[in-house]
């Protein structure tokens, strides 16, 4: 067998290369075209070896030897994992050039925990963003590649995966309590009073290991008038709400959703759900909800609309949603807060306040889960006052829906009562939407299961109850 060893090969002339570096170790070979290896065969470099001007094939080398944990600079043509278990830190790529190739992948899947930055060169960009702009890995198991392709795009990710979820079976949650319907691929379970959510599975990430939820407590009563003067409108139940696959704000009411959903393990979850205040009869006439409880969260009872009286003045009552404010002879008088106490995010709205003129006063309605209410305008001369309107509630899909598409029906939670009038204007004025009670001479109680407020009186007449809450529970099964 033939055997050709070389030091190098250098080029001698225009048509030949000599190939050797000793009179030993010498060859002539055609210098346009040079063939390295034959066909069916390899091409190895020897141990120690490197190589140089073959060029790239839009792969990275993964520097499997060095994981990431701290803020470093990346290097055309490789690939790094970066371990952020210990705090969040930066990759500066490098000055970019026309094909220039980084890779980045999360170690262990840490970056939902602890995000990764990534920051470019000056003011290079990144996907065409703005110059200078860095993007956030948050992603539990994500990995991305980036090409600097020009000035224009700058760096762009041609390659962006989560592999957290490969080799796990899928689990999910299971759970039983309450009353359960099925839309799509989730359970609701409904509570209307007490209960327990009893979870036997937890589930995981590839399934489902969280639950959605809306918690609604009690709404407060409306407050109770005396013979000229109108009580204020009851504030609706706290509404504490989190859905990560609807979208809350395309929703009438616009509801604060949580970020994210609550995290459950298999046991019991004792259900408590708000009563509404009672109607108010006597002094101090109004009457604050119960609070609603599932696991870490409570949503807090309604405030109770304040007593409409000449002396001594009564003010509405802080709660999940604020009591609204009563007629007190011609002064403004002073309205219950909502998101009492604060969480975030708000679980209500403050009541209105009451406001005179100098013919005849209203009362302000309570507040609702999805908007601050207002009293209505004052127009005029005698009778032309009415109580505020209760404060609007928070506008969901019955059952929450699958995949934006809601199940059922759509409705309110949690809307206000509304305000009565002083009695040279004896007008009603409505309840908000969900739930919330007309002021009248015996207020309308607000609706049952809504939390919302009850409406105001006249007369001495008693004010309206407040609405139940409810608490509903939602998860994927399959």
């Amino acid at each position: 067998m033939s055997k050709i060893e070389v030091d190098a090969i250098t080029q001698q002339s225009g048509t030949t290369l000599t190939v050797g570096g000793g009179a030993c170790k010498t060859a002539v070979v055609d210098a346009t075209t040079v063939t390295l290896g034959r066909s069916g065969g390899t091409v190895q470099l020897a141990s120690g070896a490197s190589q140089s001007g073959f060029g790239r094939t839009g792969t990275v080398d993964w520097q499997t030897g060095s994981i990431k944990t701290a803020t470093f600079t990346a290097v055309s043509g490789e690939g790094y994992f970066c371990n952020t278990a210990g705090g969040t830190f930066e990759v500066d790529l490098p000055a970019g050039s026309a094909g220039a190739i980084v890779s980045i992948q999360d170690y262990n899947n840490t970056f939902d925990t602890n995000a990764l930055t990534v920051d470019p060169n000056g003011s290079e960009k990144i996907n065409g963003g703005d110059a200078g702009d860095i993007v956030t890995l948050n992603t539990e198991g994500r990995g991305v590649t980036f090409v600097y392709v020009d000035s224009t795009v700058g760096w762009r990710s041609v390659q962006d995966n989560d592999f957290s979820k490969v080799g796990q079976v899928p689990g999910f949650v299971a759970a039983t309590g309450g009353t359960v319907t099925t839309c799509g691929d989730f359970k609701i379970h409904t509570f209307t009073g007490p209960g327990t959510f009893c979870v036997s599975a937890a589930g995981n990430a590839s399934g489902s290991n969280g639950v959605e939820y809306i918690v609604v407590a009690g709404g407060g009563s409306g407050g109770r008038g005396d013979g000229t003067h109108g009580g204020g409108g009851g504030g609706a139940g706290g509404f504490r709400f989190a859905s990560s696959s609807l979208a809350p704000g395309t929703y009438p009411g616009k509801p604060l959703a949580a970020p994210a959903n609550l995290q459950v393990t298999a046991t019991g979850f004792p259900i408590t759900v708000g009563a509404g205040g009672a109607g108010a009869t006597g002094d101090p006439g109004t009457n604050s909800g119960s609070n609603s409880i599932f696991s870490s969260l409570t949503a807090a009872g309604g405030g109770g609309g304040a007593r409409g009286i000449s002396t001594p003045s009564y003010p509405g009552l802080n709660g999940g949603s604020g009591g609204g404010a009563g007629v007190d002879g011609f002064t403004t008088c002073e309205s219950g807060s909502g998101n009492t106490p604060p969480v975030s995010p708000p679980q209500g709205n403050d009541g209105a306040v009451s406001a005179a003129n100098p013919y005849c006063g209203y009362a302000g309605g309570g507040g609702g889960g999805g908007a601050v209410c207002t009293g209505n305008a004052v127009v005029g001369g005698p009778g032309a006052a009415l109580g505020g309107p209760g404060g609007e509630g928070a506008g969901i899909p019955t059952a929450f829906g699958s995949n934006g598409v809601p199940c059922g029906s759509f409705r309110y939670y949690a809307g206000g009562g509304g305000g009565a009038s002083r009695s040279c204007a004896p007008s009603s004025a409505a309840g908000g939407k969900g739930g919330g009670g007309t002021s009248a001479s015996n207020g309308v109680a607000g609706t049952t299961n809504s939390g919302g407020g009850g409406g105001a009186s006249l007369n001495n007449a008693n004010g309206g109850a407040g609405g139940s809450g409810v608490v509903i529970i939602r998860y994927k099964f399959q």
